[in-house]
């Protein structure tokens, strides 16, 4: 289940919310979409605006620790029988994002912390679904990978190119809708609009009791 294609709708729909809700609500930072806060945070060292370049510096390097932390999660927690470690990682993240929703525009930056070592566990944890390389807090990965098959399926008619090329693009759509709906929520609802993310998440959390992975053992990939 940790790896179907109606968990990463639930993922994905969450990952595009909380880049929309970070922009908009949280001060022009993007919780997911780490190479643009690096853009930003190069811009305004550049432009000598050491206190702006903090504002993006941060979730960086709380995106870094995020990783990092969820590799001993894994590490620690993957023999357990009752919950996958997986769901370790999203109940955590749940409770990271029902937090941010409670913080003022004051803890912005907290905020955006937050959020970015969230996504990090989730980039982390999830990572394939139906066998394929997929990411459901970012695109451009899913859009190199969709196009090259979809070029390699008019080369050679392989419908099962066809296939694959279809599920990322389609997981690309979910993510804008997610981006779509935080985008017109986060206005209205300000600040507890994240928790509309939580909600999808805790979605995802639910579904992974239906069934266990069935597995010879994972490897790191």
């Amino acid at each position: 289940m940790s790896e179907s294609l109606l968990l990463a709708v639930f993922l994905t729909l969450a990952g595009g919310f909380q880049d929309a809700y970070s922009y908009n609500c949280r001060g022009h930072v993007f919780a997911n979409a780490q190479t643009g806060n690096i853009v930003l945070l190069g811009q305004n060292l550049a432009q000598g605006n050491l206190l702006n370049a903090a504002h993006y510096l941060l979730p960086l390097l709380a995106f870094l620790l995020g990783v990092y932390v969820t590799g001993w999660v894994r590490h620690r927690c993957r023999e357990y029988e009752r919950i996958h470690w997986r769901q370790i990682v999203l109940a955590a993240e749940i409770i990271l994002l029902i937090t941010v929703g409670f913080m003022p525009q004051s803890l912005n930056m907290a905020a955006n912390v937050l959020m970015s070592f969230a996504c990090a566990m989730q980039v982390e944890s999830f990572r394939k679904f139906r066998g394929l390389p997929c990411a459901t807090t970012m695109c451009i990965g899913n859009m190199r990978n969709a196009t090259e098959l979809l070029c390699r399926y008019h080369i050679t008619k392989d419908r099962e190119l066809k296939r694959k090329s279809l599920h990322y693009y389609f997981v690309i759509l979910v993510f804008a809708a997610g981006a779509a709906i935080g985008a017109l929520v986060t206005p209205g609802m300000g600040e507890r609009a994240i928790w509309i993310a939580a909600a999808a998440l805790m979605g995802g959390f639910a579904l992974m009791f239906i069934k266990e992975e069935v597995s010879g053992g994972e490897q790191l990939q």
